[in-house]
């Protein structure tokens, strides 16, 4: 009794003697038909899985890192938005005619900075409603190593920005291992650079 529809094994070797007949002398197993492959041969090699493995653990490991930014990336985002804050209140002293204080403390929920407007008629009052407003460090961020014009202050963390002059002074940022410094110049130029 046979297992198979009649014929269909003994056309499959007929094709496959033809297509052997056909074969250059050395080039084994290769076709000299284009378009043709063997019975065999079909399928994908060794070689292509592995590129194709390769590409995807390049693209996994790519959206993990876009996705979760180490340590040092999230510190030197936080030091720059706190240079340009300090730049910020700097300039708008001068421009205001008004002293602008900046403190930081630490607090439950973390190292938080704010910063202060001069009032003649109040005194100091904490800027709420604008781009100078309160702000909180991410968790495990510190602000340290103030200096003020090369000497360390006496009391908490304060700067104040007077219309008149400009500050010189130095901090640091850190976040594990990862340490970032925020440098202003006599001439009022603050820049970051990576702490060793």
């Amino acid at each position: 009794m046979p297992i198979s529809v009649p014929g269909t094994f003994s056309r499959q070797n007929r094709l496959w003697r033809f297509w052997e007949s056909q074969a250059i002398p050395g080039n084994r197993g290769q076709s000299p038909i284009f378009g043709f492959t063997p019975p065999h041969k079909c399928g994908f090699t060794l070689i292509e899985l592995l590129v194709v493995l390769l590409v995807m653990g390049l693209c996994a490991g790519l959206v993990a890192a876009i996705a979760h930014p180490d340590d040092r990336v999230r510190l030197r985002a936080e030091a720059e938005r706190l240079a340009e804050l300090l730049d910020l209140a700097a300039v708008e002293s001068r421009l205001t005619g008004r002293p602008i204080a900046w403190t930081a403390a630490l607090s439950p929920e973390g190292a938080q900075y704010r910063f202060w407007r001069w009032r003649d008629d109040a005194g100091w009052l904490e800027a709420r409603d604008d781009s100078l407003r309160a702000r909180s460090l991410p968790p495990g961020m510190a602000i340290s190593n103030l200096r003020i014009e090369a000497m360390r202050p006496a009391d908490d963390m304060r700067l104040q920005f007077s219309p008149n002059a400009s500050l010189a002074f130095d901090l640091e940022i850190s976040l594990g291992a990862a340490r970032y410094a925020i440098v202003s110049s006599p001439l009022g130029e603050v820049r970051i650079h990576a702490s060793p």
